[in-house]
């Protein structure tokens, strides 16, 4: 290793929508020649995509062993929250927070130059100081969800649950970014919350962002510009948005068996005919959730590829779904229970559309591919991000009842204005526009990636614009 390389440690929460995130981002670093120490968990690590073998030399991957909790409270083996029930999520925290030790242990003998750190490990504040190593926190969040909420004092300020289903007064454009009562009432709840752990997310997110010298996302000013500016200004340090990491067109024949079966069959369909139906692994659906997904895809009459999980609820695959629902669908769509090669599909011609919960990382994965976004979310800042893409003309957003619930045709009403019909024209124009800026990869890594380098080398950051 060069004598003036720099390096950094990765330092993510135990979840796959955090742990990607951070990966690519130490791809992309190592890509310009940044060294990159990346902790995590050995079940985690293993999990983990594939890492090029032309990186190995700038990215160890690090292992630590979770602390183990009682089995009552941690089952043996969780190592990340696809590996638990959510109210568990609070003592994979516990055992989390425990991995401190071992983690400063680990920067006394590698003395980075940097950590980039999630919201998670508030304790890396104090290790950072003694130690002197330089502080940044990365959001996996969008910017809008996190200029949003904004920096602790603004955000305490917000001492009504109704101030959260209104934009915030320091966004001073037209917006209708904000939460539905029902969404607020549950986010309220959790992230103030004060868990196993003994300390909320927001208190983890307010120690980290307070000590951090610059605050990155993984964005750009194309998409992003307005909410990226409107942070700035709020926290009074440098906001750094690092390119949108998309992914490279996925090669042929580098996926597992599961592939060959999707891939024939996708092959068979017209081109842009197709709706990807995907919640990812983190999002646990009731049984009237997943029925009325079914009855919408039943009454849309659209092809359809459904990636379902077998849910909790759930005594086997044939129980997922309702009676009879694969025999009246099979000759226009295919249900894939379990895990699915997710890009390779969004790649392929025949996919023109997408029904998700909008989370951040699978917002730009879909947009790369100009598909038509129809977004139904869950959770966190799921919602904010869905009404941003539809201010954006880049999605609809599936109608909701005051409480929350949704029908089987609100569904397929959104879907065929998606994909079909000609009022969903202009939605599909626009996507296709995006496609543009999303997918492409010189301007991410050599424009974006290449100026945030260059902050880590010298410290100084002049705003880039596009």
């Amino acid at each position: 290793m060069a004598e003036n390389t720099i390096h950094v440690m990765m330092v993510p929460w135990s979840a796959f929508g955090h742990l990607i995130p951070f990966f690519k981002l130490s791809i992309a670093l190592a890509k310009a020649g940044v060294h990159v120490s990346f902790i995590s968990t050995p079940k985690n690590i293993q999990r983990l995509p594939k890492l090029p073998s032309t990186l190995s030399h700038l990215v160890d991957l690090v292992e630590l062993p979770l602390p183990s909790l009682d089995k009552e409270l941690l089952p043996e083996g969780a190592e990340a929250t696809v590996d638990v029930p959510f109210e568990k999520i609070q003592y994979l925290k516990l055992a989390y927070d425990q991995l401190q030790h071992a983690v400063k242990q680990l920067l006394v003998n590698q003395l980075p130059d940097w950590i980039i750190c999630d919201f998670s490990p508030h304790w890396m504040v104090d290790i950072a100081k003694e130690f002197e190593v330089k502080l940044i926190f990365y959001s996996v969040l969008s910017a809008v969800e996190v200029a949003f909420f904004g920096p602790p004092v603004t955000r305490k300020a917000r001492i009504s649950l109704e101030s959260f289903t209104v934009p915030p007064e320091w966004v001073t454009f037209p917006s209708s970014v904000a939460f539905r009562r029902h969404e607020a009432i549950a986010l309220y709840a959790g992230a103030n919350e004060v868990n196993a752990s003994g300390v909320s997310d927001f208190e983890r997110l307010d120690k980290i962002t307070d000590a951090s010298k610059a605050v990155i996302f993984r964005s750009c000013y194309e998409i992003e510009g307005e909410y990226l500016n409107v942070y700035q200004k709020l926290v009074g340090k440098p906001v750094i948005p690092v390119g949108l990491l998309p992914v490279e067109r996925p090669e042929a024949g580098i996926v597992d068996g599961s592939w060959c079966k999707i891939s024939e069959w996708l092959d068979k369909q017209a081109s842009k005919s197709v709706v990807f139906v995907g919640f990812g692994s983190e999002c646990k659906l009731s049984k009237d959730q997943v029925f009325e997904i079914a009855l919408g895809l039943e009454v849309s009459e659209l092809p359809f590829l459904w990636a379902l999980r077998k849910p909790s609820w759930a005594n086997n695959d044939h129980d997922s779904l309702p009676s009879g629902f694969n025999d009246r669908t099979s000759k226009r769509g295919l249900v894939c229970m379990g895990w699915v090669p997710q890009q390779e599909i969004l790649a392929h011609p025949s996919i023109g559309g997408s029904l998700f919960h909008s989370g951040w990382g699978s917002v730009i994965e879909t947009l790369q591919f100009g598909h038509s976004l129809v977004v139904l979310p869950f959770v966190i800042g799921q919602p904010l991000v869905a009404r941003f893409l539809v201010d954006k003309g880049l999605a609809i957003e599936v109608k909701r009842n005051e409480d929350g619930s949704f029908t089987g045709n609100d569904i397929a009403k959104s879907l065929r204005q998606a994909m079909v019909l000609e009022e969903g024209e202009k939605l599909r124009i626009k996507t296709r526009e995006a496609a543009a800026i999303v997918g492409n990869l010189k301007l991410h890594q050599d424009h974006y990636l290449a100026a945030f380098v260059q902050f880590l080398k010298n410290e100084t950051w002049n705003q880039i614009r596009s």
